[in-house]
């Protein structure tokens, strides 16, 4: 197939939005600006349905889902358990902020904690405000004033969570004076290791960063509070961290009394073929960031979890808002963990993800554009790069995305110089197989003809397909 992108009721819709939505002033300059340099616009679509693995656009063109509403939808798009779970409830409880499904679902949600070591739950909507919740409560605790992120690291969009993240050097332009509180350190790529050093030393490198080069050079070890750390920098580029650095970090930790705060927002809830995707590291963090998947796709929910004596009594880290903790949000997560356990979801997820690292295996020696293939259970990014002269490492990462959608299968490219996708974790074994031939069919494509996207900007709406 090679769909026609977008297609004519997508087009008109798209450009209904251009008065009235972000960014629309910028899309018509950076379009001429792009087509000066040779570009073709990228293909664009708007969802008009969505059921298991896939989606439609208004056209009517079908698309297998390897973005899935941006890793949200772990069993697959509009589950209909989930969605009867949540209309019961919302006739039963309508909103309330006191409802037993609260403690229904704090009370599994303990007994499904890395070593079942975090048995308090705070409620929070998104994962924004999750991430938020855990940097305030760990200053609180401890009554330390420093926070240490990592290098592309992405934790939310809110004005605290903009502070933590390093996205790329245009995260928090402008509000360089808010991020007093944070010390950024580098993480550990597997990919352009600088100084020509082995993937062990770079690793080392980065523990060393934290150990020594923070604590005597920039700010004392007794002002720092926490470590945020995602156990697979998932925006960043779906980066999966060593076994050994992440052990690093909890040794560190120890040693200086910080706290470790998992961000498992995008990796929790079997993501990565297991609950948490700390479990992969054998290590335990103090405080643990969930959303996402928790809530089956279907209604908000998200939150923190906490040893007992961080989050039992802290009465100076306030947090939650008023639909925190929803009837609607709750009995969508514990429908969803429901299913977890009776199909078996983390095991499917595992051998999925066994599936495509085989499928994907033979990438980065076969094209010369590819330059690693990294998973981690369904945690997916291929990275790209450019022959010498030809255009920009994200240029091939985009037109490879763009030759993917023409085809029918939607994964994610944004400002990095990678593919990422997240697959329903009971997608079905052959239609994975499908989106991953046709996603080498799109690479071949990009290296026999070359770059054809670039810089052109996706039209302002939630469900363009970017």
């Amino acid at each position: 197939m090679n769909y026609k992108l977008p297609g004519d009721k997508s087009r008109a819709l798209l450009s209904r939005g251009l008065p009235h939505m972000r960014n629309g002033l910028r899309y018509q300059a950076a379009s001429e600006k792009s087509a000066a340099k040779g570009f073709k616009p990228p293909a664009q679509m708007i969802v008009g349905r969505a059921e298991g693995d896939y989606v439609w656009d208004l056209d009517g063109n079908r698309f297998i889902d390897l973005q899935n509403g941006w890793a949200t939808n772990p069993l697959g798009h509009c589950h209909p358990e989930i969605i009867e779970a949540v209309h019961l409830a919302h006739k039963q409880y309508g909103f309330q902020w006191e409802h037993p499904l609260r403690i229904e679902l704090a009370e599994q949600l303990a007994q499904l904690m890395p070593g079942k070591a975090l048995p308090r739950f705070s409620f929070e909507v998104s994962g924004t405000e999750a991430a938020e919740s855990a940097i305030h409560l760990a200053l609180c605790y401890t009554r330390r004033r420093y926070i240490i992120s990592f290098s592309s690291c992405f934790h939310g969009e809110g004005l605290g969570t903009k502070m933590v993240s390093a996205y790329n050097s245009d995260n928090n332009l402008y509000m360089e004076a808010w991020a007093g509180g944070v010390l950024k350190a580098p993480y550990p790529y597997s990919e352009n290791i600088p100084a020509g050093m082995t993937q062990e030393q770079y690793v080392d490198y980065c523990l060393w960063y934290l150990e020594t080069h923070i604590t005597e050079f920039v700010v004392p070890a007794e002002n720092i509070a926490a470590i945020l750390i995602e156990p697979g920098l998932a925006e960043g580029g779906n980066w999966i961290p060593s076994v050994s650095f992440m052990q690093g970090i909890r040794r560190i930790c120890d040693q200086n009394d910080w706290l470790m705060i998992a961000d498992e927002v995008l990796t929790g809830v079997g993501r990565t073929g297991k609950m948490w995707a700390v479990e992969h590291y054998d290590v335990i963090p103090d405080i643990l960031v969930a959303g996402k998947h928790l809530s089956g796709g279907i209604e908000a929910c998200a939150g923190v979890a906490a040893r007992d004596e961080i989050l039992g009594d802290n009465p100076r880290a306030t947090a939650g808002s008023t639909f925190a903790g929803t009837p609607g949000g709750c009995a969508a997560a514990l429908k969803t963990l429901e299913i977890f356990e009776r199909d078996n979801i983390l095991q499917q997820s595992m051998a999925l993800g066994e599936l495509a690292a085989q499928r994907m295996s033979d990438w980065g020696s076969r094209y010369e554009i590819v330059g690693q293939v990294r998973t981690l259970g369904l945690l997916m990014g291929v990275s790209f790069r450019a022959p010498e002269g030809v255009a920009e490492d994200f240029h091939v990462a985009r037109s490879v995305r763009d030759a993917m959608l023409r085809r029918g299968v939607w994964a994610i490219c944004d400002n990095e110089a990678q593919v990422r996708m997240y697959p329903a974790l009971n997608m079905a074994p052959d239609v994975l197989r499908q989106g991953l031939d046709l996603m080498e069919e799109a690479i071949d494509e990009v290296q026999r003809k070359g770059v054809t996207a670039g810089d052109y900007p996706p039209m302002p709406s939630g469900n363009v397909g970017f």
